[in-house]
């Protein structure tokens, strides 16, 4: 595991102080203790119901601490606030960090590209933070207008994988650097990011933030050497008391301290993580695991592809099938055929999807995840 610094970020000490000067009790009143309850995040349920995970007020400062010092946040910067408020990465990376930060805020109430864009422009915004989806969209308008962002200097992604591909050819007509990192909802989210100041790795979700750790582990639980592909487990500062009023979930998340993503990853030699997939999104084809991420960013490798989801699909003799669904870029046009053709000119034989969907969109959640659920309600039946 590759650590992190051996103090603590700038600043760190003096909000260490203020957090415990809160603490104890006030006129015989209790007052906030630093592991108390601050908020109650919902995960994003894209894998079954949605949880609360319980985030102390110790884990949102430490966030707010950690991520202002690793995007060099500066009270004179802009961000824009598109992101939901009520989702993790919204509220601890974009607004409680700027307020931590003294920084502005520039607001806009639902993401639509043009009108970021706008806004970026109108406002000098100078960081953006969101989820993949949002770049596709930009890269769509740009193709469409002439945008002048040249006062953004950094560029945030989480919330789920970014395709290679889509940061490139952000970077390359946007110029400005992504970064992209990782969490979850439980670990307030973040658990590792790229850094500006150090090498970069298209494709990684960087190093562990300053004070967690990361692992990977199999099955068993046994913890796994560089290069070998287990579960992500997470301990440090970030993570959750637990799951509200779910104790029994709770237990199965967290295991001697260790949190369980139930996301599947590797660590090179260089200390840093990739993600492969979500555990339960893990498609099964005839007992060969194929990982619908690796499929999704052979798609976006297309000309024609905008957005891509991968899932399997129920399969008599199989057990499961692979299965896509993909919308185009505007005034581009390709066949279910010849996008079947160009993912089994990359891939290995048991791996390329036999049945491609071509959509006007994907559905998609509040936060702009696609939601591979939705997706499998509306067209596993005709697969089935």
């Amino acid at each position: 595991m590759a650590p992190g610094p051996a103090t603590p970020p700038p600043g760190a000490e003096d909000s260490f102080s203020l957090l415990a000067a809160g603490a104890g009790q006030d006129g015989g009143v209790a007052t906030t203790q630093p592991d108390d309850t601050a908020v109650l995040l919902y995960t994003s349920g894209t894998t079954g119901h949605p949880k609360g995970a319980e985030l102390t007020h110790f884990n949102v400062l430490m966030n707010c601490i950690v991520g202002a010092r690793i995007a060099e946040l500066r009270s004179d910067d802009v961000t824009l606030g598109t992101l939901p408020f009520f989702h993790a990465f919204g509220q601890s990376n974009i607004l409680n960090t700027a307020i931590y930060c003294g920084a502005t805020i520039s607001l806009l109430p639902r993401f639509e590209p043009n009108h970021a864009l706008q806004l970026i422009k109108r406002d000098k915004v100078t960081i953006f933070g969101g989820v993949p989806t949002m770049y596709v969209a930009f890269l769509k308008a740009y193709d469409e207008g002439d945008w002048d962002i040249s006062t953004l200097r950094l560029a945030i992604s989480g919330g789920a994988a970014l395709p290679e591909q889509v940061l490139r050819e952000f970077e390359q007509k946007f110029g400005a650097p992504i970064l992209e990192g990782y969490g979850l909802s439980e670990t307030s989210p973040s658990a590792t990011f790229n850094r500006p100041d150090r090498e970069r790795k298209v494709g990684s979700i960087g190093l562990p933030i300053w004070g967690v750790e990361l692992k990977i582990v199999d099955d068993s639980g046994a913890s796994l050497g560089d290069g070998a592909t287990g579960e992500i487990c997470i301990r440090g500062h970030n993570v959750m008391k637990g799951y509200y009023n779910r104790p029994e979930a709770t237990a199965e998340a967290i295991v001697d301290g260790w949190f369980h993503t139930g996301d599947v990853g590797y660590r090179d030699s260089d200390g840093y993580y990739f993600i492969v997939d979500r555990k339960k999104e893990l498609v099964i084809r005839g007992g060969y695991n194929v990982y619908p991420r690796e499929i999704e960013e052979v798609l976006y490798q297309h000309p024609a592809v905008l957005e891509v989801a991968v899932f399997g699909v129920p399969d008599a003799s199989l057990g499961e099938e692979v299965a896509a669904a993909v919308a185009l870029r505007p005034g581009m046009s390709a066949t279910p055929e010849e996008l079947i053709r160009f993912v089994k000119e990359r891939v290995a034989a048991y791996k390329y999807p036999r049945t491609i969907h071509i959509m006007a969109s994907l559905p998609k959640g509040p936060t702009g995840k696609i939601q591979k659920l939705e997706l499998k309600k509306q067209l596993v039946p005709a697969e089935a």
